[in-house]
């Protein structure tokens, strides 16, 4: 039975931690030691109604520990493609517990969170990357927000699902990216741990994204 009981608590503890995390969680303050410094960092390549670049590629992602957005960077260099980073009005707190509270809320209750900006020009863009972290085994309710606006028509458009994970929820997470764009084409997505983005130019060149 004890044996059981500590089965238990290992498996919760690895669903806790994909709960609100690009992989890894926010860092909670310890008593007597700094806060560390936050992974989002403001210098991002682009804001919310900013995006950079001329390409037909588009990389829009959500990322809170920048985990996603490391990868994002990674793809934008590969393939030239203009960054969107997909931010809300109010953001989630950077607390781990706190947010993780409020982000199992929004996914148990549906709630599509306030965007703070949209693509211009998004008729440019055929081929569209989509990337977020996975929390609670499924898309941030951001990305669903973002893919269900009526500010974007996905139909002619290409799109490609990617995500971090710590353990798992990878495949739902992609799968909920296609689901949400049913009217597009898609190609096949890509999950990684972490900031780990040692396969995100095998599976470009898989896809047929770059030679």
């Amino acid at each position: 039975m004890k044996k059981y009981f500590i089965y238990l608590m290992m498996a919760l503890a690895a669903v806790t931690l994909n709960a609100c995390g690009d992989d890894d969680p926010v860092q909670q303050e310890q008593p007597g030691t700094e806060q560390p410094e936050t992974p989002d960092e403001p210098d991002e390549p682009n804001t919310p109604d900013e995006p950079s670049g001329d390409s037909n590629i588009l990389i829009a992602y959500f990322t809170h520990s920048n985990n996603t957005g490391t990868v994002a960077e990674r793809i934008a260099e590969l393939t030239g493609g203009t960054l969107y980073r997909i931010e809300t009005v109010t953001p989630y707190p950077d607390n781990y517990t706190e947010c993780t509270q409020v982000a199992l809320e929004q996914l148990e209750n549906g709630t599509r969170p306030e965007l703070s900006g949209t693509v211009e020009n998004m008729e440019q863009y055929g081929i569209i990357f989509v990337g977020c972290p996975v929390w609670w085994g499924d898309a941030p309710m951001p990305i669903w927000s973002f893919l269900e606006s009526d500010a974007y028509d996905w139909a002619g458009k290409t799109i490609i699902p990617f995500c971090t994970y710590a353990s798992s929820g990878r495949d739902a997470t992609l799968q909920r990216i296609v689901d949400l764009t049913p009217e597009a084409e898609h190609l096949e997505g890509f999950g990684t741990s972490g900031r780990n983005t040692g396969g995100v130019e095998n599976w470009l060149r898989e896809i047929g994204i770059i030679e």
